[in-house]
């Protein structure tokens, strides 16, 4: 696993609230951890944009996250987001949430499917939406 693969990079600062019983933070948080980083791609790519002006967007599929060491507050997670894959109309997103340590804490695979939420289905991915998601 090469870090610098991973173009997209979001810090989020943990939270006391993020926590579970045992002090560390909550498996939930990491997957709002994930869905930040999904989300800072859409905004890169300019997938949000295109959503609020086309009603066309991803839309999240699968969701899948490996848990490999714990985060504790105080502190901070770093969110690493790359493409995994780009199909037809689907594409994959892998990311690392990292400790201040640049230690992996957790691994994160999602599946997102172009959708036309007027139509309520899927469309191809446009030409130039694809080139944007490559970049990253």
């Amino acid at each position: 696993m090469n870090l610098e693969d991973y173009k997209l990079s979001l810090e989020l600062r943990i939270d006391f609230s993020d926590l579970d019983m045992y002090r560390h933070v909550n498996n939930l948080t990491f997957i709002r951890f994930l869905q930040s980083g999904r989300v800072n791609f859409w905004e890169a790519t300019g997938l949000a944009a295109l959503f609020s002006e086309t009603n066309k967007g991803a839309i999240l599929v699968s969701t899948h996250c490996d848990f490999k060491k714990s985060l504790f507050y105080p502190g901070k997670a770093i969110v690493k987001t790359k493409l995994a894959y780009i199909k037809n109309s689907s594409f994959g997103l892998d990311q690392l949430i990292l400790n201040e340590n640049g230690e992996v804490c957790a691994e994160g695979r999602d599946i997102a499917v172009f959708f036309d939420f007027s139509k309520d289905k899927s469309l191809p991915i446009p030409p130039d939406l694809r080139e944007s998601m490559q970049r990253f």
